[in-house]
């Protein structure tokens, strides 16, 4: 008999508050982040509220038990369905990592990495976990080198930009200090949700095909296609808006895991496969540099933005970054230039651009390279970087800090009734990742992407992020989590690339300086600068463009046009974003309130 979905079993009137479930329709010619010149739509805003601000999409959804907010609604009320199993938020975490692993496909996967930080009710503090892989042993920098794409930098897909996934280990290492449920209670209702499959929500279903039509033109440098056709296109195509979608390869390599542990991925029946697919294919990776994976438990770092501490995890990823542009931003009096405004918008880009040519010099795996992280971080550091910025003019150009030397993506959040707030984030990088899908047993995949996270790396002489063998590369996915008064507030997160640190420190600074409530603050327009410098060693492009989203004020558009700023308009780059928040009532016990991301298909629910 199969096991009865929480879902399909939840009774009418259950204690469940909802928002942002996705409607059934036919797909559109573009997605909604795209007006095109015949929209019969165009110039047509939102309805009006009774309560609160006006241009959020829906209220903060509010529970006593437990919360979670993620990119799927399926994702979500599995991870709401485990909590209410007696799971604690971890084993919520890996149940809803590993749905969205087969439901977004398009962002995250077993075949990538994974950060988390999160509140430890027991040591009353903030933990971090680095889940990130190795490069293979057997590639050396100059095969890597020979691999290079014609802009002299690495490919985004192939063989040469897979390192070993780091997702399995991390759940498995944060199940063994923090889960409460058997290891196979967690996975096996995710196994049984690939075979039997769900519908194809409306902006997943636009880009699995967006990115399968990127593979096709990217096919010549991929050392192997037909297995991710069988798997994401059996059909010939992907799946469309309302269709049912499932990955019975994917529930097999579940159900492996479940019986196995980590060891069935990293040093059993899967790596096996994996082994042979590699060889198959003249790849890089072996059962070896599988086996040596190792997840690290990390101190997360700190700094305090108004009264608020914000936490952030640091190099080999970008956490530093959104600590920075906070640093530089509590300079300035935000709130008095206005919300929304062109001097806030201005002082907040400005910020991210200074932080990102410090990123682009230093950020690198710390076993090889150390970052001055302490100087980084410093709020000296913060005003000598703030001194920088004028208030009327955008800067022509930005360098890095004199420091002193020292020798595409998923987020979601959840919270249980112990007080345990976890602060996901997991990604295969770019897309759905580098296109390589392994072989399974007889004639099978094993329903998954390898992710392409080794596109990052650099390639010159002397750089701290240049590819060696068994190094992680600079990484991009940061969970966010925030602290008042030595409690936990919020786990948060926007995923999105180097969208990320600017991300979170505008839901930051919308709700410490614009009193925005979690919600309100991750509907509010988003601004997004392009073209700093990366840790790749590609150099910043003269000012770089700034993004902003339509419902920023036209004043405030031509304000920065004015003072110097190339500006670009919407191109759905602008994140993903899901919180968490944990409010102490002056009547009664904390409660949980849940924000999802109204540019996905996501949903948040609390209980």
């Amino acid at each position: 008999m199969r096991r009865r979905t929480f879902l399909s079993t939840l009774p009418a009137g259950a204690l469940l508050a909802g928002a942002g479930a996705a409607k059934a329709g036919a797909a559109p010619a573009a997605p909604p982040h795209q007006t095109q010149p015949t929209d019969p739509y165009a110039g047509v805003g939102p309805g009006n509220r009774n309560s609160g601000v006006q241009f959020v999409s829906r209220s903060t959804v509010w529970g006593a038990n437990g919360a979670a907010a993620t990119a799927h609604p399926r994702a979500t009320l599995i991870g709401i369905d485990t909590l209410r199993r007696g799971g604690s938020a971890i084993d919520a975490a890996i149940a809803i990592n590993a749905a969205l692993g087969f439901l977004e496909p398009t962002g995250n996967g077993i075949g990538g990495d994974a950060y988390c930080m999160l509140w430890d009710p027991a040591q009353r503090k903030v933990v971090g976990l680095n889940g990130s892989g190795n490069s293979p042993l057997a590639l050396s920098l100059e095969t890597a080198r020979s691999r290079k794409a014609a802009d002299g930098y690495l490919p985004r897909v192939g063989a040469v930009t897979v390192n070993v996934p780091g997702t399995v280990d991390a759940w498995w290492s944060a199940h063994q200090r923090y889960g409460k449920l058997p290891w196979k209670d967690v996975l096996l209702p995710v196994a049984e949700l690939c075979e039997e499959g769900v519908p194809m929500p409306q902006l997943i279903a636009w880009y699995l095909q967006r990115n399968m039509a990127g593979f096709d033109r990217s096919a010549a440098i991929i050392e192997e296609n037909d297995n991710r056709k069988r798997v994401y296109a059996p059909d010939g195509r992907t799946p469309a808006v309302g269709e049912v979608f499932a990955n019975p390869d994917l529930g097999r390599t579940y159900r492996l895991i479940a019986e196995g542990g980590r060891d069935a991925f990293y040093d059993g029946p899967i790596a096996d496969h994996i082994d042979r697919y590699f060889r198959r294919i003249g790849g890089w990776m072996t059962r070896a540099d599988l086996a040596a994976h190792s997840t690290e438990w990390v101190e997360p770092i700190r700094t305090d933005y108004r009264g608020v501490d914000v936490y952030g995890l640091g190099p080999n990823t970008q956490g530093l970054s959104t600590n920075q542009i906070l640093n530089i931003c509590e300079r300035f009096d935000l709130k008095g230039m206005g919300f929304q405004s062109a001097a806030s918008i201005h002082h907040q880009a400005e910020a991210k651009r200074l932080a990102f040519e410090d990123r682009a010099r230093w950020f690198a795996d710390d076993r090889f390279s150390k970052t001055p992280v302490e100087w980084l971080n410093s709020k000296a550091y913060a005003a000598e970087r703030a001194a920088l910025i004028r208030p009327d003019r955008v800067m022509d150009r930005v360098f890095p800090g004199d420091a002193p030397t020292q020798g595409d993506t998923t987020y979601f959040s959840v919270a249980d009734k112990d007080g345990m707030m976890v602060s996901w984030i997991q990604s295969n990088y770019r897309g759905m990742g580098s296109g390589l899908v392994p072989d399974g047993p007889d004639g099978s995949t094993l329903g998954f992407m390898f992710q392409d996270r080794g596109e990052l790396f650099a390639l010159t002489d002397g750089h701290p992020n240049i590819y060696a063998p068994g190094k992680r590369p600079f990484q991009t996915i940061i969970p966010g989590f925030a602290c008042r008064n030595g409690e936990p507030w919020m786990a948060m997160g926007v995923m999105g690339g180097g969208m990320q640190p600017q991300g979170q420190a505008q839901i930051i600074i919308n709700m410490v300086d614009y009193g925005l409530d979690p919600q309100e603050a991750g509907d509010s327009p988003r601004w997004q600068h392009e073209g700093s410098s990366e840790p790749t060693g590609r150099l910043a492009e003269g000012v770089g463009v700034l993004r902003l989203e339509t419902g920023v004020p036209a004043a405030s558009k031509a304000q920065l046009e004015a003072m110097g700023w190339v500006l670009g308009g919407p191109n759905g780059g602008f994140g993903g974003y899901q919180n968490v928040v944990r409010q102490v009532n002056g009547r009664g016990p904390w409660t949980y309130g849940a924000a999802t991301e109204m540019r996905k298909d996501g949903i948040a629910l609390a209980y």
